[in-house]
């Protein structure tokens, strides 16, 4: 016989735990997170306008480049910072492809040449902070990548709010994974 439980996930007590444990011993469990109806997801408009906090007048400070969109990210629910990390993993995924990294500059892909996986990473997170339409036009035109230019910090924009907001280390697989040729199709050709 089949037991269905459903519990909101804050009311999982270590006590809750233990009672099951004891109930049902030798059983297997599933653990199923239904969506909520009235849960708000992060749209495109918020994320591109979290990527316009970036502060590109701190020139030679990465750090002070982040900070405005770290901010603005940290004062959301902490939901919609990893769905963060989640589009932007789905932004890098989208431009993992050769066609892209034929165009990043001297250290473009080449055939039977070295290239470099991090390089090249750090390219697509160079497009995606250069905002919306920078993106769009990339995606649409690869030969528009930006030639020899890299923000490798986009990367922790996510961890750093999570930090800001909790205190602790943001430990979170993202939907897409963005290292470079894990898009298998679009390295295909």
């Amino acid at each position: 016989m089949t037991a269905k439980i459903k519990i909101n996930i804050s009311d999982l007590t270590p006590q809750f735990i233990e009672g099951i444990k004891e109930r049902y011993a030798s059983r297997k469990v599933e653990i199923q997170v239904s969506p909520e109806t009235d849960e708000k997801r992060l749209d495109e408009a918020t994320f591109w306008d979290i990527i316009h906090q970036l502060n590109w007048s701190k020139k030679d400070n990465d750090e002070a480049i982040l900070s405005p969109a770290v901010s603005k990210l940290a004062d959301y629910p902490l939901r919609t910072i990893f769905q963060f990390q989640d589009l932007l993993s789905k932004k890098l995924y989208l431009l993992d492809q050769k066609k892209y990294a034929k165009h990043i500059g001297e250290d473009a892909w080449q055939e039977s040449k070295y290239f470099s996986v991090d390089q090249f990473l750090y390219a697509r997170c160079c497009v995606v902070a250069n905002g919306k339409e920078a993106f769009e036009i990339v995606l649409a035109n690869p030969s528009m990548m930006p030639k020899n230019l890299t923000f490798e910090p986009l990367l922790h924009l996510a961890a750093d709010a999570y930090k800001m907001k909790v205190g602790k280390r943001f430990n979170y697989v993202h939907m897409y994974n963005y290292e470079t040729y894990s898009n298998q199709e679009g390295w295909s050709s």
